[in-house]
């Protein structure tokens, strides 16, 4: 019988609102630091939500050669840099290894929007201008897969390259599946997570007509991101790059890697409910959590630390708060459970790698990220969100939970290389 293998984070690669850099993010999140600024990538004139949790000072060209800046969008330069952090991180120096290792590592990676920024500016140039006026790359630039194939190319890792587009949980989702094809040992290193930059005035107008983004804080960003307060409004639209090296735990250990934490479940589900709104109540969510847990061979009572969804909008806060409650029964006030959208927005098909990340940095130096502007409680929501600064503890086994547009539902279990 073949002992399924175990997935291990041996690296870890940032590009966050707080800045460039793993170590940046853990000291923003330390700090419980607001991310969110008035919006520069664009005029957003008179939206009714005018702010945003941009990665600050990032300069694409230092990725990309002369001839590429105008062939993509801002999220491949991000998922260079952050891919190329997480392998150094892992000692897996891509020009040191050999074409037979580099064939078999696998590329996965969760984005909900892609090159958005790309497309949208080749599309005003086509009805502004003409054809004459669209990028050659216009089509092969946009698609969701390039993102993967960028970091292939780059790298040299000729192995399986994919992205997963669900949404919200995309990166939830892509480390769940890299988790599975560990398991069932068809490859013993994937490069995983998630990427996005959908800060764009088409995707701002959207968010803003659905009725989803914050309104009411221009004059106050750092406020905007509140999530389970009674007076939160919607999310903060957010960006970056989170991406890990998942190894098999023999592989790394044979190699010396150092380990930041095991991802040992996951699970999904679907509430078949709405294009846009979550079941009320919640049931889909909390049977994604338990059979997460289900997955890593471990039970409710085992929980320690939660990563919430936590968008900030009136009815995800609401639906996650009473999800967690049914999985947890009578400990659930007693279990911090934190949204890292707080500090850094929503980044949309990368929320779920930001709160792995953050998760596993928390594991590493012993702290769990806060829920800040936490400053008007709402009744319907009542759980520990570590509220304002973080707290000193070493959880041992966490669930990440995140929730999507289309009525999906993800969720992964982390459990601490010190259990």
């Amino acid at each position: 019988m073949t002992v399924p293998g175990v997935a291990v984070i041996t690296g870890i690669g940032v590009v966050s609102p707080f800045g460039s850099g793993r170590e940046v993010f853990a000291e923003g999140l330390r700090a419980g630091r607001s991310a969110t600024r008035g919006i520069a990538l664009f005029d957003p004139g008179d939206l009714p939500c005018r702010v945003a949790a941009e990665v600050p000072g990032f300069d694409p060209a230092a990725q990309l050669g002369p001839g590429d800046r105008e062939r993509v969008g801002r999220i491949v330069p991000m998922a260079l840099q952050a891919a190329g952090e997480a392998l150094i991180d892992a000692g897996l120096s891509p020009e040191s290894l050999p074409s037979a290792a580099k064939a078999e590592v696998a590329v996965l990676i969760g984005s909900g929007a892609g090159a958005i920024d790309f497309a949208e500016r080749q599309y005003e140039a086509y009805y502004r201008d003409g054809i004459r006026r669209v990028n050659p790359f216009a089509i092969s630039s946009s698609v969701l897969g390039m993102v993967s194939s960028e970091l292939s190319i780059r790298f040299g890792f000729t192995g399986p390259s994919h992205v997963l587009s669900n949404g919200c949980t995309s990166s939830t989702d892509a480390i769940g599946y890299a988790l599975h094809a560990i398991r069932r040992g068809e490859r013993p290193i994937i490069l995983t997570g998630g990427a996005e930059s959908c800060i764009t005035r088409g995707m701002l107008e959207g968010f803003c007509r659905m009725r989803a983004a914050a309104v009411g804080w221009n004059d106050r960003p750092e406020k905007a991101s509140r999530p389970f307060n009674r007076d939160r409004s919607g999310f903060v639209l957010g960006e970056g790059a989170f991406l890990l090296v998942l190894e098999e735990r023999d592989h790394a250990r044979a190699r010396g890697a150092r380990i930041y934490a095991e991802v040992a479940g996951y699970a999904s589900t679907c509430d078949a409910h709405h294009r846009v709104h979550m079941s009320a109540d919640g049931a889909e969510s909390t049977r994604a959590m338990r059979e997460a847990l289900a997955s890593a061979g471990a039970r409710p009572e085992e929980v320690d630390y939660i990563n919430l969804h936590g968008t900030s909008t009136p009815q995800n806060d609401r639906v996650e708060t009473q999800a967690v409650r049914a999985l947890l029964g009578a400990r659930a006030a007693r279990v911090p459970a934190s949204s890292t959208k707080s500090m850094i927005g929503h980044p949309q098909g990368a929320s779920g790698a930001a709160g792995v990340v953050a998760t596993a940095l928390g594991m590493r130096d012993r702290f769990l990220p806060p829920t800040i502007n936490y400053e008007a409680p709402d009744p319907e929501c009542d759980l520990d969100y570590v509220p304002n600064e973080a707290r000193a503890a070493a959880p041992r086994l966490a669930l990440c939970n995140c929730i999507g547009f289309g009525s999906k539902n993800s969720a992964l279990v982390l459990r601490s290389v010190e259990s």
